[in-house]
């Protein structure tokens, strides 16, 4: 069992930076691979980052390239989103996620999920 507590959200104005973290906990959590996912209202749940266990690999949405940087801290069990040159569009809960398939991108591969951020981004 892993668990994940995310942190961090809150409401920025348009252009503007927020980082999330995510804080993992459990047998072997340092082992999986931790994504990010975002759900806007009205709105299926998307993949916005990911993050090989090791760090070694990291994958991202076309959306947020250039803008967000996942990264993790296995010494910590944490796993943090920096966003930058935030948009509208970005606002959405903010989900960490556990994996041990690598840095998929199909949120069915993930098995753990921790209760989400909200990031709200004004224009």
């Amino acid at each position: 069992q892993v668990q994940l507590v995310e942190s961090g959200g809150g409401l920025v104005q348009a252009g503007g930076s927020l980082r999330v973290s995510c804080a993992a906990s459990g047998r072997h959590s340092s082992s999986y691979a931790l994504g990010w996912f975002r759900q806007a209202p009205g709105k299926d749940r998307e993949f916005v980052a990911a993050i090989s266990w090791s760090g070694g690999r990291t994958d991202y949405a076309d959306s947020v390239k250039g803008r967000f940087t996942i990264s993790r801290d296995n010494a910590k069990n944490a796993v943090y989103l920096q966003m930058n040159s935030l948009k509208p569009e970005d606002t959405a809960i903010y989900y960490c996620a556990a994996s041990v398939f690598g840095t998929v991108s199909d949120h069915s591969r993930y098995d753990y999920w921790g209760q989400g951020t909200q990031v709200t981004v004004s224009s």
